[in-house]
């Protein structure tokens, strides 16, 4: 059980995110929930949270932004506390082959996708320190293993978020504190939801379990790597994929 623990999840509104959120919330953990810019989303979350039992907030940050994220950070410790876990999963995709992307496609989804996790890292880096004890969950992909056409942006900043974890892990090691990685594969969100429906249907049959993940898949893995007793797992890349990057 993670009671009494207070966690941030980054792209904590909705999707996997907010799955996270709210099975962290399930079992005892006070929330806080960074959104970009939906706020009906995030007031609605924070409202599942809440139901809960426990205390929740939603924050809106660009997390691309450091000072934004800086600010955020010291709100959170004041209001809710000093943060046991941290889980970032803020992500965006502007997917296109690369002689059609353009910079700023490219630049955007590093700066959210991995930078974003640099500024939360950076800026809980001394809470954690503090506390001698937390636990880091990035959210990778296993295209960040794998690659695929049409995202190299997206699979650079994942492949570089895989790399960026297992140096923090290594840096926090001694503190207790641990860094682990989670790469989710095809998973029912709002993200994929607009793949058609050939695309959809040559995943599925490349995927060994034959169909789609859930939401609660990604969820249920990380509320087990942010639990006091899974201390001695740490710099790892755990696929929630149906087998496809076996």
């Amino acid at each position: 059980m993670l009671k009494g623990k207070t966690a941030v999840v980054t792209g904590g509104s909705r999707g996997i995110g907010k799955a996270i959120a709210l099975h962290f919330a399930a079992q005892g953990a006070n929330v806080a929930i960074l959104y970009a810019g939906n706020t009906a989303a995030a007031q609605t979350a924070e409202e599942e949270l809440l139901a809960l039992g426990v205390r929740a907030k939603a924050y809106q940050c660009d997390v691309s932004d450091f000072e934004s994220c800086k600010t955020i950070c010291k709100q959170i410790t004041q209001e809710l506390g000093p943060v046991d876990i941290l889980v970032n999963n803020a992500g965006i995709v502007r997917d296109k082959l690369v002689p059609l992307m353009k910079e700023d496609d490219f630049d955007a989804v590093l700066a959210t996708n991995l930078k974003g996790a640099f500024n939360m890292t950076k800026n809980l880096y001394s809470n954690f320190i503090r506390k001698k004890s937390g636990r880091i969950i990035n959210i990778t992909s296993v295209v960040g293993l794998m690659g695929n056409p049409g995202q190299a942006n997206y699979a650079a900043a994942k492949a570089g978020l895989i790399g960026f974890s297992k140096s923090v892990a290594k840096e926090l090691a001694g503190k207790n504190v641990t860094c682990n990685c989670i790469a989710p594969g095809f998973i029912e969100t709002d993200m994929t939801a607009n793949l058609d429906e050939k695309t959809r249907s040559f995943y599925e049959q490349n995927i060994p379990l034959g169909h789609m993940g859930q939401a609660a898949d990604i969820a249920n893995l990380a509320a087990f790597l942010g639990l006091d007793a899974v201390g001695y797992i740490t710099g790892e890349v755990i696929r929630v994929d149906g087998g496809l990057c076996m």
